[in-house]
C-alpha cells in the first residue's frame, strides 16, 4: 500500500510550519520517515544535509514528540529525563531546566504511568527539548492539554521559532494551526497539495479550515 507518493518539501528555520492532512493522508508516515522509523522505497529525508540515523547524536539535533506515552510507566517523569540525559551526555540540570519549562515540577517525582494525558503530553515536550536541538518534530502537541496548556505550547512553539530553530508540527485542530503556524504543508493521500503560508491558504475564505475544506474537497481534518 502507497502511502506517501513523491511527496517533496522543504521545512525552514525561524518559523513555525504546520503539517496538514484528511484522516489517512500519510502525516505519520512521514513523520516516522523523518525519524528512520520507517524506510523509503525510494528517496530521502535530509536533516542539515543527512539522514536522521546519520547524526552520530541525533537528540542534539533533533527534539520530536510522536507519542506523549512512549516512557517506562514505572519510572518518574524526572527519571525518565534523566535517563536519556546520561545516554546522551546531556548534564543533569537540564533535566530541571526542562522540567520547569513544561511546568512539571511539582509532578516531577511521581511515576510516569500515572500522569494524565496533558501531564505526559507536557514530559513528552520536555524529553524532545532536552538536548536543546535546533529541529523540532511535533506531532499533535496540543492533544490532551487544557485550554490554559494550549496557550502556552502555542506560546512555547512561536518563541523556539523565533530564536531561530526549525518547528514542525502535525495537528488536526485548524484553528490552533491559524494562531500558531507561518507556513502549511498540506498533503492528502500521501501526496502535497499546497507549500504556502497561512495568509496565502486563507485569502478569500473565512477561516483555514474553510481554506483546509476547499483545497482536499472535504475530507475528514483528523488524523
Amino acid at each position: 500500500m502507497l502511502a506517501v507518493d513523491s511527496l517533496s518539501f522543504t521545512v525552514k528555520p525561524g518559523q513555525v510550519t504546520g503539517f496538514l492532512g484528511p484522516n489517512g493522508a500519510g502525516k505519520s508516515t512521514t513523520m516516522r520517515l523523518m525519524l528512520g522509523l520507517d524506510r523509503p522505497t525510494t528517496g530521502e529525508v535530509l536533516i542539515d544535509g543527512k539522514p536522521y540515523a546519520a547524526w552520530q547524536k541525533p537528540l542534539r539535533r533533533v527534539g520530536a514528540l510522536f507519542e506523549g506515552r512512549a516512557m517506562h510507566g514505572g519510572r518518574s517523569g524526572y527519571h525518565h529525563l534523566l535517563w536519556m540525559a546520561q545516554s546522551n551526555g546531556i548534564p543533569r540540570t537540564r533535566v530541571g531546566e526542562v522540567l520547569r519549562m513544561v511546568g512539571l515540577e511539582d509532578a516531577a517525582r511521581e511515576r510516569a504511568g500515572r500522569y494524565s494525558l496533558g501531564m505526559a503530553q507536557r514530559l513528552g515536550i520536555a524529553a524532545a527539548l532536552l538536548a536543546d536541538p535546533p529541529v523540532l518534530l511535533l506531532d499533535e502537541p496540543v492533544n490532551g492539554l487544557d485550554p490554559q496548556g494550549i496557550i502556552w505550547i502555542r506560546e512555547l512553539m512561536k518563541s523556539l521559532a523565533a530564536q531561530g530553530r526549525t518547528v514542525f508540527v502535525s495537528s488536526h485542530f485548524m484553528a490552533e494551526m491559524a494562531l500558531t503556524a507561518e507556513h502549511l504543508i498540506v498533503i492528502a493521500q500521501g501526496r502535497l497539495l499546497a507549500d504556502t503560508t497561512v495568509a496565502e491558504l486563507t485569502a478569500g475564505s473565512a477561516s483555514l479550515e474553510e481554506a483546509f475544506v476547499k483545497l482536499t474537497g472535504g475530507r475528514d481534518a483528523a488524523r
